[in-house]
């Protein structure tokens, strides 16, 4: 085994990663909680769910905070420890005030389509099993002979039948087809898309034929209705838990304000017409206080418990160290004396007159302090170590900076790519979001939103300028399955053309454009073949690239994007994203014609960095991305251990291979870009430092 400063020396900075996400993201993170922070919130929401599960009536929790103060790792929190006693479901941001009960449906059904930790089945499944239908003592003989699941599926007349028996006297929405779409979630082969319908994706003919439907959900009091079924049938079963998370991102009123009147009045109408739901709404402090005067006594009286998650002590910020320092410790040959080492106690205590601070801070304290110690190490530096607190230097060094987000995006890029595994898995207003957002980033102007207007579908659409044109460039990305959806589309895009002739469409859209005899396809034909109107085929790279920028705008918004030791506000990140030029490996945004000199291509598909390396491993072209993260990662950590340098490479870009990293190395050497130290001891005796000039 090895010293603890050998160790510290090799490593990565055990304080960098400081954000957390949708509770689902990292259902299977390991990183140690504090028990004791926060530990009054947590208390008092697990008794309120206990009191829903008891009388059934709905509750609503205001949960607010600093921006750092732990909001969105509370809700994993509860997750993690109360979910064999509730269903959850994270809500993210709704971009559209007019469709927010189809969004809440979507990640509704979303979530309970996960599976929860040490299950085999999904949410879904669970509720569905425990609903009292299938409890009635009546059964109880056949349940004791037969497999449950294998009389469930057995036979579909008798299960609606048993289902519309036993909630006679509640009001389901179309009780035929909900109860016949509950059996279609028994059959492995019907389940994916009797998921997708209940999540409100406008499904093919072909699908709603095979559900035995004649239609999706087609319009918000349908979305509200099916959600509302959920608790009119789930009496028996555990509490369904909403968290409406990150609401800096939620579509905004005319004047620019958020629109928290419309959730709200969403938590309102499930508060007072639905049972057992338990609504966590997470909210900063001072977006609260500034909005609260535009809400209606009304809804602030549906809130039934305000909990404000308070700062943290320095025992307390010293338990947060000792988790992030604990595998680094476990490796040492002999323990150090101190949990924290190589920080201290008088660290915090200098940097905290006030005894108190929240989590995010103490995370940014330990990297500093932990990154200056590392430094001083590299240096056999002799005497005290005597940490500078938050030298302005770190902060303000562009280059760093920079260096360090591009390593972020790679990694908020590979968890966007486990996340969305399919376009279809966003709605039409998400994906416009996320595109809106990347133009306002890159500065392209006159961006209008809605750009079909007078239609359902507006909300599928956005305008743009650019220098190079003449006229408005408009947006329709729409992916619905449905021919008749598509034919409306397509008809609102005909009387846009006709309307406004110095107008130029460009339909993104991945799937099929239906069957020759379609109405839609005649008209799709008519508008987007033989003229200057474009159809651009987008790949799921260019949605992960849109999706990952989205987040970190969110993270923004929240005050809650971390670069290093800067908190960055939209302003912030939308120059780094410049900078980095990131956004110009988005074939989608340069098929718009975004990047100057981009040639406009039609009809063309999308192949990233990452799918040109698994063709052409061998290729140092198809291997620049790596090269790029190995030397940021370099950069920002100051000195590595040669043998944890090629294995954090392997983790974070599965196609590559160890002999691949090691090439890279020696080419960067070569450049004069990185140094070996000890070059002669053994592979794993070696550390790595950039080349001093």
């Amino acid at each position: 085994m090895t010293s603890i400063d050998e160790l510290i020396l090799r490593s990565t900075n055990p304080f960098d990663n400081y954000r957390s996400v949708n509770f689902w993201d990292q259902q299977q993170a390991t990183e140690p909680t504090v028990n004791s922070i926060h530990k009054d919130a947590i208390a008092k929401i697990e008794a309120t769910l206990a009191q829903v599960a008891l009388d059934h009536r709905t509750r609503t929790v205001r949960l607010e905070g600093d921006p750092g103060s732990g909001k969105t790792f509370l809700l994993g929190r509860l997750k993690r420890q109360l979910n064999t006693r509730a269903f959850f479901a994270y809500i993210p941001p709704f971009p559209q005030s007019d469709e927010i009960w189809r969004h809440i449906l979507r990640y509704t059904v979303n979530s309970l389509v996960e599976v929860p930790h040490r299950q085999q089945d999904s949410q879904l499944l669970l509720w569905l099993k425990s609903l009292s239908a299938f409890k009635q003592r009546s059964l109880g003989k056949r349940l004791q002979q037969d497999s449950f699941w294998d009389w469930l599926r057995s036979d579909r007349q008798r299960f609606i039948a048993n289902l519309k028996e036993t909630y006679k006297k509640a009001p389901i929405y179309n009780a035929d087809s909900f109860f016949s779409l509950l059996y279609d979630l028994t059959d492995p082969k019907l389940y994916p898309l009797a998921c997708e319908w209940l999540k409100g994706d406008d499904l093919s003919e072909e699908s709603l034929e095979q559900l035995g439907l004649r239609h999706s959900i087609e319009s918000e009091e349908a979305a509200y209705e099916i959600l509302a079924n959920f608790g009119r049938i789930s009496i028996a079963t555990q509490p369904i838990v909403l968290c409406f998370d990150q609401l800096e991102s939620i579509a905004c009123l005319p004047d620019g304000s958020l629109n928290l009147a419309a959730l709200f009045n969403a938590n309102t109408k499930i508060h007072d017409e639905n049972h057992n739901f338990l609504i966590i709404i997470s909210i900063i402090i001072n977006t609260w206080k500034l909005n609260e005067h535009r809400l209606d006594q009304s809804h602030k009286d549906r809130i039934d418990q305000h909990l404000s998650l308070r700062p943290i002590s320095i025992e307390q910020a010293q338990s947060i160290w000792a988790t992030r320092l604990f595998p680094l410790h476990s490796q040492a040959e002999y323990q150090p004396s101190s949990t924290i080492y190589p920080l201290k106690r008088q660290y915090l205590e200098a940097e905290l007159p006030s005894g108190k601070t929240n989590p995010r801070n103490t995370l940014l304290i330990g990297r500093d302090i932990f990154q200056q110690y590392k430094e001083w190490l590299a240096k056999e530096s002799k005497g005290i170590f005597k940490p500078t607190y938050r030298p302005e230097e770190h902060k303000n060094e562009r280059s760093a900076l920079l260096a360090t987000f591009k390593l972020n995006w790679v990694e908020e890029l590979t968890k966007t790519q486990e996340r969305i595994t399919s376009i279809r898995q966003l709605s039409s207003p998400e994906l416009i979001r996320m595109l809106q957002d990347a133009l306002i980033a890159l500065q392209i102007e006159g961006i209008q939103i809605p750009f079909l207007t007078k239609t359902k579908y507006a909300s599928y659409s956005l305008g743009y300028q650019l220098p190079s044109h003449n006229g408005q460039l408009g947006v329709i990305w729409t992916e619905d399955l449905n021919m008749n959806s598509f034919f409306n589309v397509m008809n609102a895009c005909q009387k846009k053309v006709l309307n406004h002739v110095d107008t130029t469409l460009q339909l993104i859209r991945s799937e099929g454009v239906g069957k020759a005899s379609n109405k839609g396809h005649k008209l799709y034909q008519k508008i987007f073949t033989g003229s200057s109107h474009s159809h651009l085929i987008p790949s799921l790279n260019c949605v992960h690239y849109l999706g990952t920028y989205h987040t970190l705008v969110k993270d923004a918004r929240e005050g809650d994007l971390l670069i290093a030791s800067q908190t960055l506000g939209l302003k912030g990140l939308q120059a780094l994203i410049r900078e980095s030029q990131i956004l110009e490996n988005c074939q989608l945004l340069q098929n718009l014609g975004i990047f100057a000199g981009q040639q406009h291509k039609e009809d063309s598909r999308d192949l990233s960095n990452q799918e040109q390396s698994k063709t052409s491993e061998d290729s140092q072209d198809g291997l620049l991305l790596v090269k790029d993260y190995l030397l940021n990662l370099v950069k920002t950590q100051g000195l590595m251990g040669r043998q944890i340098l090629v294995q954090n490479i392997c983790s974070h870009f599965a196609q590559v291979k160890e002999s691949q990293v090691e090439q890279l190395i020696e080419q960067l050497c070569q450049q004069e870009q990185i140094s070996i130290l000890g070059p002669k001891e053994k592979p794993e005796a070696q550390l790595v430092c950039l080349k001093r000039k």
